[in-house]
């Protein structure tokens, strides 16, 4: 079984790829990226069952070459975006561009080169700011750049008809170690700021909510899809709901001289709410461990703490 996964080299992308790589049915697997991330430093040290492993440098707009890399491949996993924090909304044209038309040329290919299994990594972003829980039935009513474009991708996947097998994940905000680090998204910047500044910087009144699931479980979910017989259909992948102040709560107990600072905290901005029992649970299981355990996982990982 060959593998495609744009974005390969990504924050997710390369912790699924090595997932993916325990699967003895797996022969190979390409990790398409453009490596705009600058993070060459998944390519150094042991990777095991490294012959696996292939990379092709190139964008997700090119067609030519997405539709040369398709040859010959069974599965594609998209995770190929412009991400960002959920209610950041700025550079339309960067979020038009890769994550709306992006998906527009991989679909494109992924229908010339008859692939048996899409996967699209789309974004609980689509829920945007909403009062009640959102589940998959939830209508989707992105507000912002970064949620419009997602549902777009959305879109382009559902007019795929002969694929058989097709799947939306809409996924929350990921965060832990992963060999690709992110920085931008609330938990992993409140870990990277305690360990080296000791201080973490809340935005508004921190009561805002957000849907979560951790680097592990979620590369473990993606990879687990693909072991299991499911129907083509739209999934939510989310473990945790946490208020960014119950988060600084947890990081505080690690760092426990730490400062909590708030800016603009007359804000009060607005949640994200995801229902944790999607139906990607009828199909698949993941080991879930509390945050606190997460997070002492996560500060062992970094190579020396602050000067105090």
């Amino acid at each position: 079984m060959n593998i495609l996964i744009t974005g390969g080299a990504g924050y997710i992308g390369f912790a699924l790829a090595e997932k993916l790589a325990e699967n003895a049915s797996v022969d190979k697997i390409i990790l398409y990226d453009n490596l705009s991330r600058h993070n060459e430093n998944v390519f150094f040290g042991k990777l095991i069952h490294h012959e696996k492993f292939h990379l092709i440098r190139a964008d997700i707009l090119d067609g030519r070459k997405l539709n040369a890399a398709l040859k010959n491949i069974d599965i594609v996993y998209h995770l190929a975006a412009k991400v960002i924090t959920p209610f950041a909304n700025q550079d339309p044209h960067f979020f038009e561009q890769i994550n709306h038309w992006g998906t527009s040329e991989l679909v494109d290919a992924v229908e010339k080169n008859n692939i048996k299994k899409l996967f699209y990594l789309s974004s609980a972003s689509v829920y945007d700011r909403i009062i009640e829980e959102a589940t998959e039935d939830t209508i989707p009513n992105p507000n912002t750049y970064y949620g419009i474009s997602k549902l777009r991708g959305e879109e382009h996947v559902h007019r795929l008809l002969n694929i058989p097998s097709k799947y939306i994940i809409r996924c929350g905000n990921v965060y832990g170690y992963s060999k690709s680090m992110r920085f931008d998204a609330v938990i992993n910047n409140f870990m990277l700021q305690a360990n080296f500044e000791n201080k973490i910087s809340i935005h508004g009144t921190g009561a805002q909510t957000r849907a979560f699931i951790h680097i592990e479980n979620a590369a473990e979910a993606l990879a687990n899809m693909l072991k299991t017989e499911m129907l083509s259909g739209t999934f939510n992948l989310v473990t945790k709901n946490l208020a960014v102040n119950d988060i600084a709560e947890v990081v505080l107990t690690l760092y426990p001289t730490c400062e909590r600072i708030f800016i603009n905290q007359h804000l009060n901005l607005g949640s994200i709410h995801v229902s944790v029992n999607s139906k990607l649970w009828d199909h698949i299981s993941i080991l879930e461990n509390s945050l606190l355990e997460e997070l002492t996982a996560f500060k062992e990982k970094f190579a020396f703490a602050r000067n105090i």
